[in-house]
């Protein structure tokens, strides 16, 4: 049946379309051409149907005479009554005989749901390659204190900041990375440097007499030549300040003498500055820095930021064009290092009253100073160079969320030697990479990715890191999720210190709690823990993140949840962290000294540290960043500032009434339910569904950076985290004022105080917001 059907279709077809015609174009020269397009395409059906060509014939249709009309449409009609009635007949049989009734469908219960085409998810969702546990195994297999000492050894130099054997260094770490398969690219930035003058060195004189001309500097010191009579003013520290006020002796125009210690020495520049100072002089006491040599040369900068300072907020790219311009943080008076032999020199000619007890050090000899002796000079002549820095990346990619990654960091550079403060992070870095890449080969799957980077320009003050975060600014907080900085990991031996995000502190407790300490030879149990070893409690072991640790800048300036730490000398009020760093004495025979003997194994214990965390964090559905942490720093400050007020409003202070703390009370109730409303979310939802696990941790990536003040300026207020960065914007600059106020020492500007208590409100109440998720969930209500 179905053959006839066929025969006869093509009978039709080869009627209507197996036809030519023939058309007449007309040429430019007048003359027709005759072209004859035949419309069958099939001449192979022509073949088959040879039988018929006899009955229905082969006709040309062209414009020459045309047959009777009454014969063609007679054949027409025929033809076409044959064609349809075969048709018909073949359409009725082949109904007959294939025709079934169909099968309605079953009505659907209330459980039965129809199967729907899925799209193929964005991402796939495969389960965890191996347990937690399997994870840590593999690491201690593969990250031993062997391969740690052999890594050591292979990175124990370094180098100044854009010189050659920079460069060469850069090479080499970057060829490490290539070497293992990883993404590994480099970042070049342009930035400023300031070194002393090869030709024309730094001098100090007391009088007509030379203290000497120091070989160490600090760099981004004013430059030119300064005189004044000298003040001890101790550490430069706001209580010593004060006690120099009380001994009526003012700054304005004088040069400060200031012992190394206690707050970073750009903080020592820019207190005396705000007194009128005009130079500076900063030495190592022997009572912070024991047992080392007196003739000993200090290195540093007193930039009050971090990154190049004459880009400030913009990334120092060689094609950005930029109008003069520098950073806030820059100090507007000459700075420079002296050794304490110099400083015995000084003391020795000074007049006036003997320094209090908390002023005096290691010498023998301190004075606060007197206006009848003889001025100081102090002449710097350092020279900014236009320097050319590396930061080298190396990536391993993850399985699933590919675009979130942990970035773990070390300074590569040095200004003296540099083996505590650069030589170790750097060769722990390319260990850990070396390890995760093992990993990776033997079954580890992360979900997220992890960056290797190594830093240029650290010691001017995290030139290379923060050039890095300024370039990429508008991305990086949406894609990096936490920060481990691995600079200066071993300084001592005996205890431990850690500054952390309040975010990461829970994991950095777990961690801490899981590692064993490296140099004990016993089997792990919880007490033989680096947690149980050095204090049992976290809160012991934390301290404020300083300016210049190389975590605070992603903290801070990027929001990124970030934590550094350091395995150290014993003793809580050791007022220098490491006497040898910024001297030439940062070498491995001191650190050997200071740790006994110890560096391979508590830079393991260090390893294992980043590396573990770095782990958790790649490898869980749900990133392991705790933001209910955050409830208690709000909690915190808000209510220290709410306690301030209500003193105002006691004291009757004028216009102190004005002064409402009922919406930032409000504002952080706002923050702790939508916290507390996103553990229970994620404690009922279904982790391993990673569109779920995705919007979850968009969430929590967001709490950090929401902190960061939206109000103020990025040239002048590059540190915008309202909690631990620096400026008017934060909750400790309200605190501090809110008590200069009730102690007398200012008076209350009450629209400086509602413009600060605004912005506060906001930032929280916007971070609440976010963290809350959609929109009608939002919380503004004041209770």
């Amino acid at each position: 049946m179905a053959g006839t059907i066929d025969q006869a279709k093509m009978k039709f077809s080869k009627m209507v379309n197996s036809r030519s015609y023939t058309r007449f174009n007309q040429t430019p020269d007048g003359e027709s051409s005759h072209v004859e397009v035949k419309m069958s395409a099939d001449t192979e059906e022509e073949e088959m149907d040879g039988a018929e060509q006899g009955h229905i014939g082969h006709e040309m249709y062209t414009r020459s005479p045309r047959r009777p009309a009454s014969w063609n449409k007679w054949k027409i009609c025929a033809s076409v009554t044959v064609v349809l009635l075969l048709v018909c007949i073949g359409f009725l049989i082949g109904y007959s005989v294939h025709h079934q009734p169909e099968t309605p469908p079953c009505p659907l219960s209330s459980t039965q749901q129809p199967r729907q085409e899925v799209q193929p998810p964005v991402f796939d969702n495969p389960k965890p390659s191996m347990d937690w546990s399997d994870v840590v195994k593999l690491l201690n297999e593969t990250l031993t204190a062997e391969s740690v000492q052999k890594r050591i050894c292979e990175y124990s130099v370094v180098y100044k900041a854009g010189s050659s054997e920079d460069y060469l260094l850069a090479d080499k770490i970057h060829n490490f990375f290539a070497n293992l398969h990883m993404k590994t690219w480099d970042d070049e930035h342009f930035v400023k440097l300031q070194y002393p003058s090869s030709s024309n060195p730094n001098k100090v004189m007391f009088g007509s007499e030379e203290i000497g001309s120091p070989k160490g500097f600090l760099a981004y010191s004013a430059t030119g030549m300064k005189q004044g009579r000298v003040v001890y003013a101790n550490y430069g520290e706001p209580q010593d300040l004060a006690i120099l006020e009380e001994n009526k002796l003012n700054l304005n125009g004088s040069v400060v003498l200031m012992r190394a210690g206690k707050i970073s020495m750009a903080q020592k520049v820019a207190n005396v500055a705000k007194k009128g100072a005009v130079a500076v002089l900063i030495y190592p006491d022997p009572a912070d820095y024991d047992g080392m040599p007196q003739d000993t040369e200090l290195y540093g900068h007193v930039h009050l930021g971090s990154g190049d300072p004459y880009t400030p907020g913009f990334p120092s790219f060689n094609h950005t064009q930029f109008p003069p311009t520098k950073s806030s943080g820059l100090p507007d008076i000459l700075a420079q290092t002296i050794t304490a032999d110099m400083a015995v020199k000084i003391f020795n000619k000074m007049g006036g009253n003997g320094a209090p007890k908390s002023f005096q050090g290691g010498l023998s000899n301190y004075k606060l100073g007197n206006e009848t002796d003889p001025l100081l000079t102090v002449e710097v002549n350092n020279e900014l160079i236009d320097t050319k820095i590396h930061n080298v990346f190396g990536a391993i990619k993850g399985f699933i969320d590919t675009d979130r990654y942990v970035v773990i960091g070390a300074q590569r550079d040095s200004m003296t030697s540099g083996f505590a403060k650069s030589a170790v992070g750097t060769a722990l870095l390319v260990e850990l990479a070396r390890a995760f890449s093992e990993m990776v080969k033997g079954g580890f799957r992360p979900r997220r990715s992890i960056v290797f980077a190594s830093w240029s320009a650290g010691d001017f003050g995290n030139v290379g890191l923060t050039e890095w975060l300024e370039g990429y600014a508008t991305s990086l907080d949406k894609k990096a999720f936490t920060y481990i900085s691995l600079d200066g990991v071993v300084t001592g031996e005996g205890s431990f210190k850690a500054s952390a995000s309040p975010s990461l502190q829970g994991l950095l407790q777990k961690t801490l709690e899981k590692v064993k300490d490296p140099v004990s030879s016993k089997p792990y149990d919880s007490r033989l823990s680096l947690l149980g070893s050095y204090g049992g409690t976290l809160a012991s072991l934390l301290k404020p993140m300083e300016m210049d640790d190389g975590a605070y800048p992603f903290l801070t300036f990027s929001g990124i949840p970030s934590v550094s730490f350091s395995f150290t000398s014993q003793g809580q009020d050791r007022s220098v962290d490491y006497k040898y760093f910024g001297t030439a004495l940062d070498d491995k025979g001191h650190l050997e000294d200071v740790t006994k003997r110890k560096v391979s194994e508590l830079s393991l214990g260090g390893a294992q540290v980043a590396g573990q965390m770095a782990l958790r964090l790649v490898h869980n559905h749900i990133l392991k960043l705790d933001v209910t942490k955050y409830n208690d720093e709000i909690d915190k400050r808000v209510s220290a500032i709410v306690c301030y007020t209500n003193q105002l409003k006691n004291a009757k202070v004028s216009k102190s009434e004005s002064v409402s703390t009922k919406w930032l009370s409000a504002a952080k109730g706002s923050f702790i339910r939508a916290s507390d409303n996103l553990k229970n979310y994620m404690d009922n939802s279904n982790v391993e569904d990673l569109e779920m696990s995705r919007i979850i941790n968009n969430r929590i990536m967001k709490v950090e950076h929401n902190l960061l003040s939206p109000y103020v300026s990025l040239r002048d207020v590059p540190f915008r985290h309202i909690f631990f960065g620096s400026g008017w914007q934060t909750a400790s600059d309200l605190e501090n004022y809110l008590k200069d106020v009730i102690a007398g020492n200012t008076t209350l500007d009450v629209d400086q105080v509602l413009r600060k208590f605004a912005l506060l409100t906001w930032t929280i109440q916007g971070c609440a917001n976010d963290l809350a998720g959609d929109i009608w969930s939002l919380d503004n209500e004041v209770e």
